[in-house]
C-alpha cells in the first residue's frame, strides 16, 4: 500500500509522516530530502542556478540513499546540511527542473515497488503515485507553519525571525503552486487535514484513521 502525503512547506509532513510510518510498520520516504540533496550537490559544484541542463546532469550523477532517519549524498551523511537556510533557498532550482523531477520521480516509484510505503512531498498523490490507495493533503495556516519553522531552526541552533520566515514561506507557497512541473496541488481524492491547534500525536492518530479507512475500502474491492 502506498500512502501519499502532500502539502505546503512547514506543514510538518516529514516529522508526522515518519511517525505515521513507524506506527503502521511501513517504510518512509522523504522526497523533499531528495531535492534538497540535489540542490546541495549543485551548490558544492558551484553550478550556475540558471543552468538547468547542468543541474539536470548533477541529478543524474548523484546517488541519494536513506538509512533510518539519515540522508546520504554519494555516501556522505548530509542530514543536517540539507536543512540549512542556504539549501532551502536553492532548492527551487532543483524542484523546478524537469530533468531533475523526472529522475527523482522515477527513483521514488522504484522505491515504492518495495512494499508498504508512506511517502511525502508536493506531488506524491498527483504525479509520483496518482493511483495511491490513500492520499492525505496535510496543511496548516501560514502563521502556524512559520511559527513551527522558526522553532525548528532555533532547535537546530540557527537564528530565525518570524517575519522573515513568514515572508519566505509565502513566496515559496506561491512558487510551489505555480511551478511548471510538480506544482503543489491537492489531489481530487485526497483527504485534507488542517493541523492548526492539534498536537503531533493527535495528527498522527487522525492520519492513521484515514489510512485504516483506505485499507478497509481497498479490501472491500478485492
Amino acid at each position: 500500500m502506498i500512502v501519499a502525503i502532500d502539502g505546503p512547506a512547514g506543514a510538518g509532513k516529514s516529522t508526522l509522516s515518519r511517525r505515521l510510518a513507524e506506527r503502521l510498520g511501513f517504510r518512509f520516504l522523504d522526497t523533499g530530502a531528495m531535492y534538497r540533496a540535489v540542490a546541495l550537490a549543485a551548490m558544492r559544484r558551484q553550478v550556475d542556478p540558471s543552468d538547468a541542463e547542468a543541474i539536470g546532469r548533477v541529478a543524474a550523477e548523484t546517488t541519494i540513499t536513506f538509512s533510518e532517519e539519515r540522508v546520504f549524498l554519494n555516501g556522505e551523511d548530509v542530514t543536517e546540511e540539507i536543512r540549512t537556510p542556504a539549501v532551502t533557498t536553492a532548492i527551487r532550482y532543483a524542484a523546478d527542473n524537469p530533468d531533475v523531477r523526472r529522475r527523482l520521480v522515477e527513483e521514488q516509484r522504484h522505491i515504492g515497488e518495495g512494499g508498504n510505503l508512506v511517502t511525502e512531498g508536493r506531488d506524491q498523490g498527483t504525479v509520483a503515485f496518482p493511483d495511491a490507495a490513500c492520499k492525505i493533503f496535510l496543511t496548516a495556516s501560514p502563521e502556524e507553519r512559520a511559527r513551527r519553522r522558526v522553532e525548528d531552526l532555533r532547535n537546530r541552533g540557527q537564528s530565525a525571525s518570524f517575519e522573515e520566515i513568514l515572508a519566505e514561506q509565502t513566496e515559496r507557497d506561491r512558487r510551489d503552486q505555480t511551478r511548471p512541473v510538480g506544482r503543489l496541488i491537492k489531489a481530487e481524492d485526497a483527504v485534507e487535514l488542517c493541523t492548526d491547534g492539534m498536537t503531533p500525536e493527535e495528527v498522527v492518530s487522525r492520519m492513521e484513521q484515514i489510512v485504516q479507512a483506505a485499507q478497509e475500502k481497498q479490501q472491500a474491492k478485492r
